[in-house]
C-alpha cells in the first residue's frame, strides 16, 4: 500500500469528515484519517494509486471540498473565513430592515408590505441557499447529512411559507421572512466566528511548520581553496553542504557545527526561552535562532527529514486520531440530522393536531427544532481540544505519538524509570581500569567494539578511547542487556558488556564492564554517572500525585539502590535482562495502569508493552519508535507537564462533549414546545460552537495543575 496525504479545504464539522471518509472507502482506500480542524486527510491506497487517485479527488470534489496539494495549502488557508464574512456583511443589512419592524419605536409600515419583505428577503435567501443549500445536497448525495441541512430545511420552510402567503387573501398572516433570513446572516457570523476560534487551535502547528523563505549562508571552495560565501534559499541545501550561521540568523535545517562556539534559542521547538550553548559536534535543530556566535556547520537534514518536520508530522498524525471518548459522538453524529429532521416534523404534526395550535404556530416550531440543533458541537468537542492539547505540549517538548496516551494519563497508578539515561544524565567518565592484556591493544579492541554501540556508556567509552589504528570486524553485533560481541579475522570471539556475560569462574576486581577474549576475562573498566539535576523534583511530583515509582535497571543491585536512596524512589529491580524488563513490566501492566521511561536499546521491548511509554529525543532510536511520548528537551524536566497536560486534555475534552450533549438535550425540547423562537435558536446554535472552541483555547494558556 502507498500512503497518500491530502489537504483538503471546506470541511467544518465531523459531518464533513465522514462524509469524505465514506467516499475514500467506497474508492477502495485503506486506514482513512480525516482531521476536519486542520484539513489533513491521509490513507493507504494501492500500488496502482496513479490510476485510483483522480477518482478519488474528483468523489471528494463532487461533495464540495477542495484538494490542495501541501505546498499550496497555506496561500489560500484563510480564504473560506473571508468568504463567510462577506457573505455576513452583505445579508446584514436586508435582516435589519426586516427586523426593524419588532422594534416599535422603529415601525415603519411600508417594511410590512408583503411584497416589501419579499424583495428584501430574496437577496439574503439566494445567498444562503447557494452556500447552505448546495453543501446540504452535496452531504445528502454523500450519504452523511451535514447540519447545513437544518439550515437549509429551516430557511427554506420560512421563506415558501411566506411566498405561499403571499397568494392568499392574508399574506400578513403567513409574514416569516425575516426568520429566513435572520436564520442564514446568524449561521453566517457563527461559522465566521467558530472558523476563527478553530484557526487559532492550529497556532501552535502553523508556527511549527511555517513556510516563510529562510536564507542560508552557503560555503564553497574554489580550485585555488579560497573559501566563498553565496546566499541561497535553505530549499536548495542537500545534506553534507557546508554552511555559515552568524548571531541573529535563524538555522535553516538541521546541521552538525564543525568549528565556533554559539548560544542559540530553540524556543520554537522546546519553549524553553533561555539559549543553550553549542560547541563543535553538537547538533543545530532548523528553525532555531543564533542568540550569539558564528559556527560553520555541515547539513544532517533537509526537508522531511529535519527535526522540526518529524515534530510537525507526528503532531499531525497525533491529532487526527480519535480516542475512545469521541467514537460515541462519532456514532451520534453520522446519525444526527435524519433524527433532527424526524424530531422536527413531529413537533410540527404533534403541535397543529395534538396542541391545536395555528400552522405558522407550529411550523416556526419545527424551524426551531432545526435551527437549534448542532452536530457540529459534538463534532468539534475532541479534535479542538486536541489541537491545542497537542500545541501546548509542543512548546513543552513533549510530543505525543498517540492520542489516547493523553487519556491514559489519567489514570496512571505507577511510573518505572530506567536508570542510565534516564535518571542520570548518560555522560560517563572512566573511574579505573585494567587490562591483563597489553594496555593499548586492549583500549584499541575497547573503541573498536564500543563504538558500533547506540549505549550511553558505550557511546562515553569510544569518546574517550578514540584511536586512529585501524581494527577491522569478521561479525559484530550488539546482543540486548548484554553488550558487544564480535569475531576478528583469526576466528577470535570478543565480548565487552556487563557481568551477565561472566560464566561465574572469574575472580578478579568486580567491575562495570568487562572486556572478554575468547571466554576468558582480559579487562575491566569502572565508570561514574551523575544523576540529572530535575530526576528528584519529578520523583518528588510522582509522590505528591499518588503515582508509586520504580527503578528498573540492567545494572548492579548496588548502583541502582544508591541511586533510588538519592532520589526517594520506593521500588529498585535491579540487573535485569531485556527479557526480564519485558516480564515485569507485561506484569505491573497487567495489574494496574504502569508508564515507563526509557532511553536505551534494551528498553524498547519493556516500553512497547507498558500503558504509556515515554522516551527522550537523545534516546536510541529504537527507543523512540517504541514510546508513546517523547520529550525533545531539557531531560525529564518536562515530564510532569506531560502527565497534567495529558489529564487536561482529557478533561477538557469529557467537559466539551458533555455541553455539546447536554445543549441539544435541554434545547431540542425547549424549541419543540415554542419557548425559542428560530432567529434566537440560530444565534444560540451559532453560539454553542463558539464557546466549545473557547473552552478548549482556554486550555492553552490555563494553569496546570
Amino acid at each position: 500500500m502507498e500512503k497518500i496525504d491530502w489537504k483538503v479545504s471546506g470541511m467544518h464539522c465531523a459531518n464533513c469528515a465522514l462524509s469524505i471518509n465514506k467516499v475514500l472507502a467506497k474508492q477502495g482506500m485503506q486506514q482513512i484519517s480525516v482531521n476536519p480542524i486542520s484539513g489533513h486527510v491521509s490513507f493507504n491506497a494501492l500500488p496502482d494509486s496513479a490510476l485510483q487517485l483522480p477518482a478519488a479527488i474528483k468523489a471528494v470534489e463532487n461533495l464540495g471540498y477542495t484538494v490542495q496539494a501541501q505546498g499550496d495549502a497555506s496561500k489560500n488557508e484563510n480564504a473560506p473565513t473571508y468568504r463567510k464574512l462577506w457573505r455576513f456583511w452583505f445579508c446584514l443589512p436586508f435582516t435589519l430592515l426586516l427586523m426593524s419592524h419588532m422594534i416599535p419605536a422603529l415601525h415603519i409600515h411600508w417594511l410590512m408590505q408583503p411584497m416589501v419583505q419579499l424583495v428584501l428577503a430574496l437577496p439574503v435567501f439566494v445567498v444562503g441557499m447557494q452556500y447552505f443549500g448546495s453543501s446540504a445536497w452535496r452531504s445528502l448525495r454523500g450519504g452523511v447529512p451535514n447540519m447545513d441541512v437544518l439550515i437549509a430545511l429551516g430557511a427554506s420552510a420560512a421563506f415558501g411559507y411566506s411566498t405561499y402567503g403571499l397568494f392568499t387573501s392574508h399574506p400578513s398572516d403567513f409574514l416569516f421572512f425575516e426568520t429566513a433570513a435572520s436564520i442564514i446572516t446568524i449561521v453566517f457570523f457563527g461559522n465566521y466566528l467558530e472558523e476563527i476560534s478553530v484557526h487559532r487551535t492550529q497556532a501552535a502547528i502553523n508556527k511549527l511548520s511555517h513556510r516563510q523563505v529562510v536564507m542560508a549562508n552557503m560555503i564553497a571552495y574554489d580550485d585555488q581553496h579560497n573559501e566563498n560565501i553565496f546566499t541561497v534559499e535553505r530549499s536548495a541545501l542537500r545534506v553534507g553542504d557546508l554552511i555559515m550561521v552568524r548571531t541573529g540568523e535563524e538555522v535553516p535545517t538541521d546541521c552538525k557545527i564543525l568549528s565556533g562556539d554559539a548560544e542559540v534559542s530553540e524556543a520554537l521547538l522546546s519553549g524553553e526561552s533561555l539559549p543553550v550553548p553549542k560547541k563543535p559536534g553538537e547538533t543545530l535543530v532548523g528553525g532555531s535562532v543564533m542568540v550569539n556566535g558564528q559556527v560553520k556547520a555541515y547539513v544532517q537534514a533537509v526537508g522531511n527529514q529535519t527535526v522540526m518536520s518529524g515534530i510537525v508530522a507526528m503532531m499531525k498524525k497525533a491529532q487526527a486520531e480519535k480516542p475512545p471518548v469521541q467514537q460515541l459522538a462519532d456514532k451520534i453524529s453520522a446519525v444526527f440530522v435524519p433524527v433532527v429532521v424526524a424530531i422536527a416534523l413531529l413537533t410540527g404534526l404533534g403541535n397543529y393536531y395534538l396542541g391545536h395550535h395555528s400552522v405558522g404556530t407550529s411550523l416556526l416550531r419545527s424551524i426551531a427544532v432545526l435551527v437549534i440543533a448542532c452536530p457540529c458541537a459534538m463534532g468539534l468537542a475532541t479534535p479542538a481540544a486536541i489541537a491545542v492539547g497537542l500545541g501546548r505540549a509542543a512548546r513543552y517538548g513533549v510530543l505525543f505519538t498517540n492520542v489516547s496516551t493523553m487519556e491514559a494519563f489519567a489514570r496512571i497508578k505507577h511510573l518505572v524509570f530506567d536508570k542510565t539515561g534516564t535518571l542520570t544524565t548518560g555522560k560517563f567518565t572512566i573511574t579505573n581500569y585494567g587490562f591483563f592484556i597489553d594496555e593499548q591493544e586492549g583500549k584499541m579492541l575497547v573503541y573498536h567494539l564500543e563504538k558500533m554501540s547506540t549505549h550511553p556508556i558505550a557511546r562515553s567509552i569510544a569518546a574517550a578511547w578514540k584511536t586512529s589504528s585501524p581494527m577491522r570486524w569478521k561479525t559484530i553485533t550488539e546482543q540486548k542487556g548484554l553488550g558487544m560481541h564480535a569475531t576478528d579475522a583469526a576466528g577470535n570471539t570478543y565480548q565487552l558488556g556487563s557481568k551477565a556475560l561472566l560464566n561465574g569462574t572469574y575472580d578478579g576486581p568486580e567491575a562495570d564492564v568487562y572486556l572478554l577474549k575468547n571466554g576468558a576475562v582480559v579487562g575491566y573498566i569502572n565508570i561514574a554517572d551523575e544523576l540529572r539535576p530535575e530526576a528528584a523534583a519529578v520523583v518528588d511530583f510522582c509522590k505528591r500525585s499518588g503515582i508509586e515509582t520504580t527503578l528498573l535497571s540492567g545494572d548492579t543491585q548496588a548502583k541502582c539502590a544508591a541511586v533510588a536512596q538519592q532520589l526517594g524512589i520506593a521500588n529498585v529491580v535491579a540487573e535485569q535482562t531485556p527479557a526480564n524488563k519485558l516480564a515485569f513490566i507485561t506484569a505491573l501492566t497487567n495489574r494496574e495502569p504502569t508508564a515507563m521511561v526509557g532511553d536505551g536499546i534494551n528498553d524498547a521491548p519493556a516500553l512497547a508493552k507498558a500503558t504509556i511509554s515515554i522516551s527522550l529525543s537523545e534516546a536510541a532510536q529504537l527507543a523512540i519508535q517504541s514510546a508513546s511520548v517523547v520529550l525533545t528537551q531539557s531531560g525529564l524536566s518536562q515530564l510532569p507537564n506531560a502527565m497534567l497536560l495529558g489529564k487536561q486534555t482529557y478533561f477538557t475534552i469529557k467537559t466539551n462533549l458533555f455541553w455539546a450533549f447536554a445543549y441539544n438535550i435541554v434545547a431540542i425540547p425547549v424549541a419543540a414546545f415554542g419557548f425559542l423562537s428560530p432567529t434566537f435558536g440560530a444565534l444560540v446554535m451559532g453560539g454553542s460552537d463558539v464557546v466549545l472552541a473557547l473552552n478548549s483555547l482556554w486550555l492553552g494558556v490555563k494553569k496546570l495543575r
